[in-house]
């Protein structure tokens, strides 16, 4: 028997916890499915801070212009200006959640500045800004008697009417969401879920390439499904790297050394220590992160160095430890000390700026589906994400989406009745495990060899070659074993980088994030021409 909720919401970041509070405020039953437990997310690993206009000598539309100019003419220009006009009514109602602000010692916010923002206008705690925030929203979330939060539950695949068509069911003419399938991971179990709404904040997909800062739960899992159902998805192509996260020759994981490092000063050197931003950009050090991430990438290359310094020395020991007190444990953890040595760096996979296309109700394509956070696409980053904006977007969009899900079930009221229970058929349990791991390491490292900073249409077309024959292998083998949390997550991997790959090879130019060498005469060309642009 499925179970029934009004709306469901899959994943647990600030997009989907801020949208259930609002839609449970509202009066209806939700449901928070989340693969991991409810504190594991992308926003729990955001340092930097939230951007938004609460200061006197700042502006909307200065926000406004520095997100444009970050987006290389690839922005919804409407979307920009809607989303950042409510920056401060959203970091109010945060507040209001219990979200505790970093203040100066006039009581006065402390504001952050990062690459690409012309006025200072980074809200954090800290450097532990979204772990703050993820802790308040958990909080409210936990008192609320009308939000059920179902931890190691996978959400499957979307239930729509288009799909179990001839069930016997009285269905809507229209196309729409009904439902999902989860696989309960403790138990190995695929339960229904019947739903008048479905909202996808499922985060990003990180773990696509070999390198990243994202956890191991950004596997594109929202981006996936939603696109199994016919839902229209934009812009894959633009994938943010991280300037700055730690390089340890000993691990893939790459801890974040936030972009708010160097809007207090930190400064990129080579291995010689000569500092060298002010060769790609006036902006130096504070360039927008496409630009600081592919001029990294270029001195590494010249000199075949396997990462570049950040100096924090300049900074200032109480600066250090009172504003980034995470980063200076890491760093001091790893034997360095901020105040004599310098932190090796190199650019990691961060952001993704496309995404489930959505207005700006946070509807997609079709009919009861909603979308925010990292999975969704708006048109606010265009071709390149400005620093510390997506978390912003995150509550701007969960609060006008769960308005607009009101809405949609005061108009679609009626009960379908039960639906059809998931079918395993005459699967069995896998006996070849290791096909699923070797897979797993193909898949992260064709991404970061041939999708990667700098790109090249006969990279891309190897990496489409092997991503299609992997896709071939991984359909093969889900319809013949019996599904876990693994093969679902390698699944949806595999068809998230089809989509970042079938998009970088539609796009003829290099733009933002997409930066293709065939679309350039050659690299220092290209620099210096967008140099010149600025």
């Amino acid at each position: 028997m499925s179970k029934f909720y009004d709306v469901i919401v899959v994943g647990s970041g600030i997009a989907g916890l801020s949208f259930a509070l609002k839609v449970s405020e509202a009066g209806y039953r939700v449901a928070i499915i989340t693969k991991k437990n409810s504190a594991e997310s992308n926003t729990n690993y955001a340092q930097g801070g939230i951007a938004a206009v609460t200061s006197q000598t700042d502006d909307v539309e200065m926000h406004v212009a520095d997100t444009l100019d970050a987006g290389d003419g690839l922005c919804d220009e409407q979307a920009v200006r809607e989303i950042l006009k409510d920056g401060s009514s959203s970091i109010d109602e945060l507040i209001k959640r219990g979200v505790d602000f970093s203040q100066l010692g006039d009581g006065r916010v402390s504001l952050g500045k990062e690459g690409g923002h012309s006025k200072r206008r980074i809200l954090h705690v800290r450097d532990i800004t979204g772990k703050a925030i993820e802790q308040a929203l958990v909080n409210s979330i936990e008192i609320s008697e009308k939000i059920d939060t179902l931890e190691h539950y996978f959400a499957v695949e979307l239930i729509t009417s288009q799909k179990i068509g001839g069930k016997g069911l009285s269905l809507p003419q229209t196309n729409r969401v009904l439902g999902l399938y989860a696989l309960d991971t403790q138990r190995g179990m695929v339960e229904t879920f019947r739903a008048g709404a479905v909202l996808m904040a499922t985060g990003g997909i990180g773990q696509i390439y070999q390198y990243t800062t994202n956890p191991f739960i950004a596997t594109g899992d929202g981006i996936a499904m939603a696109y199994r159902a016919g839902v229209e998805v934009q812009n894959m192509e633009f994938i943010q790297f991280h300037p700055t996260a730690f390089y340890s020759k000993n691990s893939s994981d790459r801890f974040l050394i936030s972009e708010a490092v160097r809007g207090e000063g930190a400064i990129l050197r080579n291995l010689n220590g000569e500092a060298f931003m002010f060769k790609y950009d006036e902006r130096k050090d504070l360039a927008p992160r496409d630009i600081v991430a592919r001029a990294i990438d270029y001195e590494m290359k010249q000199t075949g160095a396997r990462h570049v310094w950040l100096d924090t020395r300049e900074i200032g020991r109480k600066e250090l430890f009172s504003r980034f007190p995470n980063i200076y444990a890491y760093c001091g953890s790893h034997g360095i000390d901020l105040e004599k040595d310098m932190i090796p760096v190199v650019p990691a996979a961060h952001y993704l700026c496309g995404g489930v296309k959505t207005n700006l109700n946070s509807e997609t394509s079709l009919s009861g589906l909603y979308a925010c956070g990292e999975v969704a696409c708006t048109g606010l980053h265009g071709a390149n994400r400005l620093a510390s904006n997506s978390l912003l977007e995150a509550v701007v969009m969960a609060n006008r989406g769960a308005g607009a899900v009101s809405k949609y079930l005061e108009e679609n009221t009626s009960d379908l009745g039960e639906l059809p229970a998931w079918q395993d058929g005459d699967v069995r349990d896998s006996d070849e495990r290791v096909v699923l791991l070797h897979n797993w390491d193909e898949v992260k490292r064709t991404m970061w060899d041939y999708v990667g900073i700098v790109r090249t249409t006969k990279r891309l077309e190897r990496a489409r070659n092997r991503i299609q024959t992997l896709d071939r292998e991984i359909n093969e083998y889900y319809w013949n074993f019996k599904v876990d949390e693994s093969l679902l997550e390698l699944r949806n991997m595999i068809s998230v980088a089809g989509l970042v790959i079938d998009c970088a090879l539609q796009r003829k130019e290099s733009r933002g994030l997409h930066y293709v060498l065939d679309h350039v005469d050659k690299l220092d060309e290209a620099i210096n021409t967008m140099a010149r642009r600025l």
